[in-house]
């Protein structure tokens, strides 16, 4: 069985690189990610969060030159939810896309919430970006 999925892009008038860069960054993620509240190192690459919901894990794919910024994260209840992001190239600038799965107990109404929230903090990492 599958999740449906709703993928989520902005164009970011930055190269991919740099977008990566920042994006990447555990350290960046309360910049721009809104529910991040705060963020610590963990060991290998988890990292601690204090979110609005309390304490998370955040297991972050290795750096590489693809522009993967795929992150599991766990949440205080201990379950584990998969969030793959991609920066790639768009002509000069880039594309961010992250993929956003309707998990299992979530309403139609929560789904589309939750896309809106990732929709805004993929505007606030477009300004930080682009007023640079």
């Amino acid at each position: 069985m599958t999740y449906p999925a709703k993928h989520i892009s902005i164009s970011i008038n930055k190269p991919a690189d740099q977008v990566y860069r920042f994006a990447s960054d555990p350290e960046n993620f309360p910049k721009w990610v809104k529910f991040v509240k705060s963020i610590r190192p963990d060991t290998g690459n988890a990292w601690l969060a204090e979110t609005d919901l309390g304490h998370i894990r955040i297991d972050f794919a290795p750096k590489n030159e693809f522009g993967v910024i795929d992150h599991l994260v766990t949440l205080p209840d201990g379950s584990t939810i998969n969030n793959p992001m991609r920066v790639i190239e768009n002509a000069m600038g880039s594309e961010f896309i992250f993929t956003l799965f309707w998990m299992t107990g979530r309403t139609e109404k929560e789904f589309t919430e939750d896309a809106k929230l990732v929709e805004a903090d993929l505007q606030q990492l477009k300004q930080i970006l682009e007023s640079k």
